[in-house]
């Protein structure tokens, strides 16, 4: 999903003058300043020293679970009868965390932190591994059942059943249902018309009808929909753009270890981006956590909308799903992203950050030719496609938190199908920031949450860790965790 994060400096100019300009000019500065201060110097540090205490108190999990991580996919696709399939919920939540964002977002944090930005979007990957997990375990245990044969989980439901939180879940679901359902949904597909009009001269008009002819048989189907496209339409999306970049390597091998030199060597302080060692490092650090962190969503509380729906055995088996949906996210598509552009040349130090949007494709072409501008077009299209219905599937959730009313999940559907398209036809730079800050939000309530939930993570933890020794099948039973039982949905496990 990968929120914008927009700058004062790319504030479209008002020419409008009077009053009401003024007012209206004037809450805008305000909402981006806002944003800009909500992300860098309160989220960026309460997500990484979550990340880090999650790390901590479940014993370096991305480490002494690794192969648990890396074997999760094996036998995924199972079939869930009515459900959802694990591999089906990881399909949505990477289709979802693989957006716009990976392209440009990677990008602008070269352009802003230098290459060493890339160093840390690895090290707070890392961190995120353990919260995305957590968030994943709690949807997965606190899920409820829903009248289409699926499940219904996520921070709204864990906050509710988990600490008794009525009020902080609903205002969670309302902020999911705006941002993650109507509001994402919208900027994707408006980079995506904003892309095939600057690069190819179709007009905006036309991008809107074509998706929404492609949006609305997968929106309407709802939830079980989104899952099915998901399914084959994320795998191939990012393989496809990591065969790309391991092509670009195989011809360029020595610029491409020059590159993970540069990227570490950066990191420290070394290189072009000024202020000195320790100026470096915090310019590299900031920009590269910034940008890390909303790439892979971690703790943002949106992706465990998708881990909660999925059918498995036990909740930790989501957890390492969905941590390894973070990996590939940053460790590698991130990563790929920074080595197309750092190979082919088209970045220097100090590059305009307004010219990070067309780096990547810039990169591509230049290497491999500029056949290639269409089909990297086509993956910008694919990548803003299946995180607008990925996105419209976490606000379905939350509203089906708030009521099962088919009438009203029907009319949002509709909604969000026409919302989505009418993207492609009109500004958004606000839309974008009120976005990012509801998600912001969304995001406090949400850390508060995992904090004092933890234990129960640990707890699911440990239960597998004991049931893998015994050597039997690993299957989660609440009636073995009595101080569970009355805060989970029975029927569930």
């Amino acid at each position: 999903m990968n929120a914008a994060i927009l700058t004062l400096a790319q504030l479209p100019a008002q020419a409008d003058t009077g009053f009401f300009a003024t007012v209206n000019q004037v809450f805008t500065k305000i909402l981006f300043t806002s944003v800009d201060f909500l992300y860098s110097w309160i989220l960026l540090f309460l997500l990484i020293g979550v990340g880090l205490g999650l790390t901590i108190y479940l014993r370096g999990m991305q480490v002494t679970h690794a192969r648990d991580i890396f074997t999760s996919l094996s036998g995924s696709r199972t079939s869930a009868m009515q459900g959802i399939t694990s591999f089906q919920a990881f399909a949505v939540g990477v289709g979802t965390r693989i957006g716009i964002g990976n392209i440009g977002g990677v990008a602008l944090a070269l352009a802003v932190g230098g290459p060493g930005a890339i160093f840390w979007m690895w090290i707070v990957a890392l961190l995120g591994m353990a919260t995305s997990f957590a968030e994943s375990v709690l949807a997965q245990l606190f899920k409820t059942p829903h009248g289409d044969g699926t499940f219904r989980g996520g921070p709204e439901y864990y906050m509710r059943a988990g600490l008794g939180w009525k009020v902080p879940a609903i205002i969670f679901a309302v902020i999911s249902i705006v941002a993650s359902g109507l509001a994402v949904p919208m900027v994707q597909i408006n980079t995506v018309a904003k892309t095939f009009e600057a690069n190819h001269g179709v007009d905006s008009f036309s991008t809107m009808i074509f998706v929404l002819l492609l949006l609305a048989p997968v929106i309407l189907g709802g939830v079980k929909s989104v899952a099915r496209a998901s399914e084959y339409l994320a795998p191939f999306m990012a393989a496809f753009y990591i065969l790309v970049t391991v092509a670009v390597i195989a011809m360029h091998p020595v610029q491409a270890w020059n590159a993970l030199v540069w990227i570490v060597v950066s990191a420290f302080g070394y290189g072009p981006i000024a202020g000195g060692v320790l100026g470096g490092i915090f310019v590299a650090l900031v920009n590269g956590a910034r940008r890390g962190l909303f790439s892979n969503e971690a703790g943002l509380g949106t992706t465990p909308h998708a881990a909660g729906a999925a059918t498995v055995a036990h909740p930790a088996q989501q957890g390492f799903v969905q941590s390894l949906g973070v990996f590939i996210d940053t460790i590698v598509v991130c990563t790929a992203t920074a080595l197309l552009i750092l190979i082919s040349g088209v970045y220097e130090p100090g590059i305009d950050p307004d010219a990070a949007g067309s780096l990547t494709a810039t990169a591509v072409t230049t290497t491999l030719g500029s056949w290639m501008a269409l089909p990297m077009s086509l993956v910008i299209f694919i990548f803003g496609y299946t995180s607008a219905y990925g996105a419209y599937s976490y606000g379905q959730v939350a509203l089906d938190h708030l009521t099962e009313n088919k009438f009203v999940s029907w009319g949002f559907r509709v909604v969000a199908v026409l919302v989505a398209a009418g993207g492609a036809v009109v500004s958004l730079p606000v839309a974008w920031a009120l976005s990012d800050f509801l998600l912001g939000l969304g995001a406090l309530v949400n850390l508060a949450a995992l904090i004092g939930l933890a234990k129960w993570v640990r707890v699911v933890l440990q239960d597998w860790d004991e049931q893998r020794a015994k050597g039997n099948g690993i299957t989660f039973k609440v009636a073995d965790h009595p101080q569970l039982q009355e805060r989970v949905s029975s029927g569930v496990w």
